[in-house]
């Protein structure tokens, strides 16, 4: 009887797991089937799912109107710059907070957390008047800062965190050896902690890719990524529903095969130090 209810309970779990994966997930597959519908038919009512005229024109289109490669290309400069921008000033800092810490630290790590709940807009205007002062408007590397600043916060939280589970006696016995501050974070700590720092790259990245507000706002054309490219095809006119899954599944699919095959490293990273 035991088990006949355990084995109940893992099948109704199964089929949660799986309805709520397909809730998820399917804006994402809708967004790619209307990508390949003409405009006429993304628009009509009731939805066609399956039975419509399947077509490769919108992606034509929107290649012919945008350059799709350069803004990929700066998504990807973006997202590696700040990501590596990011873990410099990331890991002495967690270092630190997780091996030297003082009692502030926790209050230094909810206020950096508190600076996320913040509004971004409330930060729009004194950020967007330095840019303009340094001349860092619609340029790479103010993206790059900006992207690094925001989601510092997280990447700190994150390696803390994982730094927290690495043993003390490890680093002391270096320490002992003769190893500097700079050989114990590279040498030790950091090879310790790649699945931490690994799912807190991938996370990083991710969130540098989807990052909207500060792109649409701060670039136009030099350093627009790919969220800009999606805004564009959103006009006065109207949206062009069509080209806008297929300028929006363009701009995701990098990020989703990357996440796809990199899923495996995310959720040992994310499950790190979980069980001792």
């Amino acid at each position: 009887m035991a088990r006949r209810v355990s084995n109940g309970r893992k099948i109704g779990m199964t089929v949660l797991a799986w309805a709520v994966g397909l809730l998820i997930f399917f804006p994402i597959l809708w967004t790619i089937v209307t990508s390949f519908k003409s405009e006429l038919d993304a628009i009509s009512i009731p939805p066609k799912f399956v039975f419509f005229d399947w077509t490769t024109e919108n992606y034509t289109a929107i290649q012919e109107q945008r350059n799709y490669f350069s803004f990929l290309w700066n998504s990807v400069i973006l997202s590696l710059g700040s990501t590596l921008l990011g873990l410099i000033f990331a890991i002495p800092a967690a270092w630190a907070m997780a091996f030297s810490p003082t009692r502030r630290t926790k209050d230094v790590l909810l206020w950096m957390l508190s600076t996320k709940m913040m509004p971004a807009v409330g930060a729009l205007i004194p950020v967007y008047l330095l840019f303009v002062r340094f001349g860092l408007l619609d340029s790479r590397i103010g993206m790059i800062v900006i992207l690094f600043l925001i989601n510092l916060p997280i990447v700190v939280w994150m390696l803390y965190t994982y730094f927290k589970e690495i043993p003390v006696d490890i680093l002391e016995a270096a320490r002992m050896d003769g190893a500097s501050l700079a050989k114990e974070i590279t040498q030790v700590l950091a090879p310790m902690a790649i699945p931490g720092i690994a799912s807190t790259v991938l996370l990083n990245v991710i969130l540098a890719w989807n990052e909207a507000f500060w792109t649409l706002n701060l670039t136009t054309t030099n350093a627009a990524p790919l969220t800009a490219f999606i805004a564009s095809f959103s006009s006065p006119q109207g949206n062009f529903y069509a080209k806008l899954s297929a300028a929006s599944t363009l701009a995701i699919a990098p990020i989703l095969i990357i996440g796809w095959f990199s899923q495996k490293q995310l959720v040992r990273g994310l499950t790190f130090g979980a069980v001792k």
